[in-house]
């Protein structure tokens, strides 16, 4: 993926959540919700069987860094 890049921490939640390098490109180019989180990190979210995919990133010289990723009941994030 260009312009991206998937810490360690990232590469062990896709394998914990099976979740493909695929997957996570379509969640960072078309969300259906973008929120700003803590200390500047944008979160990405889309639905995804009854879930709603959560893909954490900081921005670095025009860079998305993916610090981490996670599956979570969609009734708790309202998407």
């Amino acid at each position: 993926m260009s312009g991206v890049v998937i810490t360690p921490h990232a590469k062990e939640r896709m394998a914990r959540y099976k979740i493909t390098e695929e997957l996570v490109k379509t969640t960072l180019e078309s969300p259906e919700i973008t929120i700003e989180g803590h200390s500047g990190r944008n979160i990405y979210q889309k639905r995804l069987n009854g879930y709603v995919l959560r893909v954490i990133t900081e921005d670095s010289k025009g860079i998305k860094i993916v610090i981490t990723i996670y599956k979570a009941k969609r009734e708790r994030y309202e998407i």
